[in-house]
């Protein structure tokens, strides 16, 4: 019988060991130890070569096929699936997709092994560990990164690149959001935003890079001005959210690395969905990829409280918006970005021409002028007009003649707001005096009786 040349190599290793331990030159158990064997085995081996001499003790298994080895159709399978329809994927991403897929019931590195064997997949060397890093954030929601990443994301359209917008929590690695955009816009971060704070609530913190749209940066990488906001620092202080500036890749690590899986993860399973426009890539991602994502990468937070905080009754669109100061013109217009907005009439008052006004561009592409907290017109987004809300109606709207206000003796004119003493018996206030209302119950009931 036929031998490979590894076997008896190994064989000739025994019976050196053997021999030497049966001249005394070092004991049993010690010649078990250089074989990597028990001592049992160590015996059974000193039998088999007492018994039937040097070819005892070739190992018997090397030939014979193992019992647990899987059958070739089904490795025939997973490669045609590679071949055919997942060409592209990392090992594990494809592992991960056929055993959900199409219930492939063998090991990882069975998987990646047979990959690698057959060419499909070039064998990687292994990356250093990360020595040092910043430890996660204890609760869900204290941390949310927030990040564009610019990529070829549509596989079936190479001509393109779209931005990828994305959030993930710092605690857990939960994919909040990611949809495609044509750019890195503040209409597309604003949106973002908009979108985990109505779904999940108001976190404690957004983490960003230093983009133009982010913080406004005096001298080119410095520190970032804490005074003059951008419009999305204005609606993240609206919102009492602290925004925290990134000064380095690699202090973002976290969301860099979000970005390398999806780059290497959703444009195959974007070319597998036969996406080719950013709608139906975003429905993919919606109905599909995140639940799938968060299922194999969300982790377990370190306490189960949540940091994020209930919105109640808070209109996002008074939240997140974009706004400039203009001064309407002498035709009553004022115009935003090549958007002319028309002013109607208001209610005692003449003309609004040289008024200093806010112009709002909101995230559906609707505008609104507003003065201070006047609402002078709602517009949709080429500048036509909306019906104006409801308004609630007040004690001034009242028909008919208006009523005297009853005046309470209790009041006290402010120090400094009278000129000369009044004539005796004659209280003269004057129509711009600031009035003083005492706490009710400090003054006897008696003294509100004269006037």
């Amino acid at each position: 019988m036929l031998f490979p040349p590894t076997a008896l190599e190994r064989a000739m290793q025994i019976r050196d060991v053997l021999v030497r331990a049966m001249n005394k030159e070092y004991s049993w158990l010690r010649a078990a130890e250089i074989l990597g064997v028990t001592a049992r085995g160590l015996r059974r081996m000193r039998q088999r070569m007492e018994q039937f001499g040097y070819q005892g003790l070739v190992d018997r298994r090397r030939g014979r096929p193992s019992p647990r080895r899987t059958p070739v159709p089904e490795l025939e399978r997973i490669l045609e699936l590679y071949r055919e329809r997942y060409s592209g994927f990392n090992a594990r991403h494809f592992f991960q997709t056929v055993k959900r897929e199409h219930a492939v019931t063998l090991s990882y590195t069975c998987v990646k092994q047979l990959l690698q064997s057959a060419g499909l997949i070039q064998k990687r060397r292994s990356r250093g560990r990360h020595r040092r890093k910043r430890e996660r954030k204890p609760r869900f929601g204290q941390m949310l990164h927030l990040d564009g990443s610019r990529h070829g994301w549509l596989a079936l359209v190479p001509e393109e690149r779209q931005t990828l917008i994305q959030v993930v929590d710092d605690a857990t690695s939960r994919l909040l959001y990611a949809q495609l955009w044509p750019g890195e816009t503040t209409q597309a971060v604003m949106t973002a935003m908009r979108e985990v704070v109505r779904e999940h609530g108001i976190p404690e913190s957004f983490y960003t890079d230093r983009a133009g749209w982010a913080f406004d940066t005096p001298k080119a990488g410095g520190k970032v001005s804490k005074t003059n906001l951008t419009q999305v620092g204005e609606a993240l202080a609206r919102l009492g959210v602290e925004h925290i500036p990134s000064y380095s890749p690699q202090a973002r690590g976290r969301s860099e690395r979000m970005n390398r899986t999806l780059q290497d993860r959703l444009v195959n399973e974007l070319r597998v969905a036969r996406a080719t426009t950013l709608e139906a890539a975003n429905d993919y991602m919606r109905e599909r990829y995140l639940l799938t994502h968060n299922e194999e990468f969300a982790k377990q937070p370190a306490d189960s409280e949540s940091a994020f905080v209930e919105l109640g009754d808070v209109d996002l669109d008074e939240i997140f918006f974009e706004q400039a100061v203009r001064t309407v013109g002498k035709d009553n217009t004022v115009g935003l970005d090549g958007v002319l907005l028309q002013i109607e009439k208001q209610v005692g008052r003449r003309t609004c021409a040289g008024l200093a006004v806010q112009v709002r561009r909101h995230l559906d592409g609707g505008h609104t002028v507003r003065r201070g907290t006047q609402l002078l017109g709602a517009y949709d987004c080429d500048g036509c007009p909306r019906p104006l809300k409801a308004r609630t109606p007040t004690h001034q709207d009242a028909a008919g003649p208006t009523q005297a206000t009853r005046v309470d003796s209790r009041v006290h004119p402010a120090i400094g707001s009278y000129g000369s003493s009044p004539a005796p018996g004659r209280a003269r206030v004057p129509a711009s005096a600031r009035l003083r209302l005492p706490t009710a119950g400090t003054l006897p009931s008696r003294v509100a009786s004269k006037v």
